[in-house]
């Protein structure tokens, strides 16, 4: 399932993020990948380590906390700490696929089972640039505007496109999430929302939004951890 999370950063959000990164200190992205992923990936990263990081982690960890369609899509249980990437003069990111386990800074282990994007750059700004997914055996390009967030499945094979002209900067992560199975994750996705909209329509406290409701948290506590 490919969720598109429309202005997750509003535009002052967004003015932050572009001007802390344009002051940041960026290294080669090569460095942060696995051995048989990095001949295939020629970008800029933000150290990780810097003010400027610590700094948009933060604000970004928070608005993920408080993003009521990215917490119903994705049920997180635990958030890679987010990157920031540069693609400009022809890079790229050949296909791969993401690590299943990600050692964290704090030294725990996380199961990447979502890998998010939100793209900082406008689409008119760059050329190329598409995140390419192959899920369900069909490639889907994604180039959305900027402050747009995209979850897709970590487990899916992927790649960026180059950026022959422009300049393509993002922020990505990776999820952990409450529920494993991405069917199961999918059901509760759509009948979260399904409830949502009832609610809107016949109020809290009508008898079968209350019983779709009880449902639903029946259903999270079956699947979770499963």
């Amino acid at each position: 399932m490919l969720t598109v999370i429309n202005n997750f950063l509003s535009a002052s959000e967004l003015a932050h993020f572009r001007q802390t990164l344009d002051g940041a200190n960026w290294r080669d992205g090569a460095l942060s990948a696995g051995q048989l992923a990095a001949p295939l990936k020629t970008n800029l990263q933000v150290d990780d380590t810097s003010t400027e990081a610590r700094s948009l982690v933060t604000s970004l960890s928070a608005r993920l906390s408080q993003h009521p369609l990215f917490i119903s899509a994705a049920l997180p249980d635990k958030i890679y700490p987010p990157k920031f990437n540069c693609y400009q003069n022809g890079g790229h990111y050949g296909q791969h696929i993401d690590s299943a386990i990600m050692r964290c800074a704090d030294g725990n282990n996380l199961r990447s089972d979502l890998s998010a994007t939100v793209f900082l750059s406008q689409a008119q700004d760059y050329e190329g640039g598409e995140l390419c997914v192959e899920i369900g055996g069909c490639l889907q390009e994604i180039k959305l505007d900027a402050g747009d967030m995209i979850l897709y499945p970590a487990n899916c094979l992927h790649e960026v496109k180059p950026v022959p002209k422009g300049q393509r900067l993002a922020a990505f992560f990776w999820v952990q999430s409450l529920i494993r199975s991405h069917q199961h994750r999918q059901q509760l996705f759509e009948l979260d929302q399904s409830i949502q909209a009832l609610t809107l329509k016949l109020g809290s406290g009508d008898e079968e939004v209350r019983r779709l409701s009880a449902l639903y948290h029946n259903l999270l506590r079956e699947w979770a951890y499963a």
